[in-house]
């Protein structure tokens, strides 16, 4: 049997999933063939629907598996005749695989790349680079498809030269053409120079791993003790917290007691008054009897002889003193109990502003070291000073992001076809703001604020304006006053403030302050707080055309 039709032959029953000649063969219902261990791994990587790897028709069940003795046959007699399965190094190369580039017809995986050739080789057409003299100065390294890469581009010469001036691989051609007289070296001496950097870079991250290692288990011990304390801690309040329930429901239980008590003896009371008063009825009754009949008597003598025996009718004791108060009788008492309650809700109140900070301010990692204390001159300042950079994803149509996204103008017409139209005039920064942070940013217009905000800012309703909200603080700065903003409450100073105002942010310490720098810095307002979040600094221009904020470098 010829070559070409042993390739043939081969690429016919070859499995599609081992890329080998097939093994037991067995045929699917759609009438695919392949390895029996193969299609049962295949399937078993699948759940309820079974499906062929080449058509993708699926089976519902599993199909049985029977092997297919025709073919098996077929493949051991090609196998007699001299066709061989490939072995398991010369493997077919994938779409991932880089292939070799002298295989003919389906090509093998590609072991090594020639870098003096530029050329991919499999085992079978590497093997004159081992054999052959002519081919032992020749550099062999991992397959790689990214071989053209090192052919210039000008010269169509492979680039073994490194130009130092201008950082980039060259040549012969290119070091005594455009790049004559620059610093070249050979690129295999570059690096190696290169090469002792890594490995002092390498040892500096392998150090600093282990470094970060260590503090992750340590962090880690970190969470387990906070969340072992928070759990003690909520299990302790649900203690104290139920007894406090369980007190105010003994009292509202005595309560309810007494009211209940204090029913059955009034009610109890009235009864009895309302007895003797249905005696005095029926006493009553009974002498309106006798007096009518009287009263119908015709005989003068007997009437006159019993009129004298009728005792003369007394006055009553209790029908004056009664006083009828529907619904009433206990009011007393719902006052009582309602003080009491707003008692306890100004009581809650108060201690609540001694609870709260002590939860959010348990300090889980190290504060700034005490060597360390706030900054007080601008060199001080200066030490902490960060770049700050504009995200033009996060600005209003007629904001101009420029002077490489440091600087924002208002113009009078839309520099951008973004869907921000809603927001109000304000931009966010790129930077994340943790720890210790200082910038500066030069102003000029009517209005211009000066913030900081967190990143879930609301952007696109009324409140989302920084300093008219929970999630930000801003300072309003205009020609002749300055106001510091958050959640709508206003403190306004008429003063002259510098063009250039230093923010300085301690997001640990829960420290912003806001300085006017000169010749000297002068503080214009400091804020004590808890910040939850990182935070980002912001700008909001007012409504005159023109307003400018410029986020200096600091040096």
């Amino acid at each position: 049997m010829s070559q070409q039709g042993n390739q043939i032959d081969e690429e016919r029953f070859s499995c599609s999933i081992c890329l080998d000649l097939m093994t037991d063969p067995v045929t699917i219902l759609c009438g695919h063939s392949y390895c029996m261990k193969c299609i049962q791994g295949f399937w078993d990587g699948e759940e309820n629907i079974h499906s062929c790897p080449q058509c993708r028709k699926t089976f519902i069940p599993r199909p049985a598996l029977v092997k297919n003795t025709m073919l098996a046959d077929l493949i051991e007699e090609l196998k007699k005749t001299g066709l061989q399965a490939a072995p398991a190094d010369h493997c077919y190369a994938g779409p991932e695989d880089v292939s070799c580039d002298f295989c003919s017809g389906r090509k093998l995986k590609a072991i090594k790349s020639c870098l003096f050739c530029l050329a991919s080789y499999c085992e079978k057409h590497l093997q004159p680079h081992l054999d052959e003299v002519a081919f032992k100065k020749h550099k062999l390294e991992e397959p790689s498809k990214n071989l053209q890469e090192n052919i210039c581009p000008i010269h169509d010469e492979v680039m073994k030269m490194f130009c130092r001036t201008d950082q980039k691989c060259i040549c012969y051609l290119c070091s005594v053409d455009e790049h004559r007289g620059h610093d070249t070296v050979l690129a295999a001496a570059e690096r190696t120079e290169r090469q002792r950097d890594l490995e002092e870079s390498q040892q500096q991250i392998q150090q600093r791993i282990q470094d970060r290692e260590k503090e992750v288990k340590l962090l880690q011990q970190e969470v387990e003790a906070i969340n072992h304390s928070a759990d003690q801690t909520v299990k302790d309040s649900e203690k104290i917290f139920t007894q406090m329930i369980r007190l105010i429901q003994k009292r509202s239980c005595d309560v309810k007691k007494q009211i209940r008590s204090q029913r059955l003896t009034e009610v109890s009371r009235v009864k009895d008054l309302q007895k003797e008063f249905k005696r005095e009825i029926s006493e009553l009754k009974r002498r309106d009897a006798e007096l009518k009949q009287l009263s119908l008597t015709e005989d003068h003598s007997q009437f006159l002889l019993n009129y004298p025996s009728l005792p003369p009718l007394s006055e009553s004791t209790h029908s004056s003193s009664i006083n009828v108060r529907p619904l009433r009788y206990f009011e007393d008492v719902t006052a009582a109990v309602s003080e009491l309650t707003d008692k306890l809700k100004d009581i809650l109140r108060d201690e609540w502003t001694n609870i709260s900070p002590t939860v959010t301010h348990v300090d889980v990692l190290l504060p700034e070291p005490e060597s360390e204390p706030e900054p007080t001159s601008r060199a001080d300042f200066l030490k902490y000073s960060c770049q700050i950079t504009l995200d033009p994803n996060t600005a209003h149509r007629r904001l101009l992001v420029s002077e490489e996204n440091r600087k924002v103008r208002l113009m009078e017409e839309p520099q951008s076809d973004s869907d921000h139209r809603d927001r109000w005039f304000q931009v966010l920064s790129r930077e994340t703001l943790t720890g210790r942070c200082y910038w500066e940013v030069e102003w000029r217009g009517k209005f211009v604020y000066v913030a900081v905000a967190y990143e879930n800012i609301i952007r696109s309703e009324y409140d989302s304006r920084f300093g008219f909200n929970d999630k930000s603080w801003a300072l309003s700065l205009s020609p002749d006053k300055f106001s510091f903003l958050h959640k709508e409450i206003q403190t306004t100073t008429l003063a002259r403030v510098s063009s250039r105002v230093g923010v300085y942010l301690d997001h640990t310490a829960g420290v912003l302050s806001f300085y006017s720098v000169s010749e000297s810095m002068t503080l214009l307002h400091r804020v004590q707080t808890t910040f939850t979040q990182p935070l980002y600094a912001g700008v909001w221009l007012g409504h005159a055309v023109g307003d400018t904020a410029e986020f200096c470098k600091l040096k």
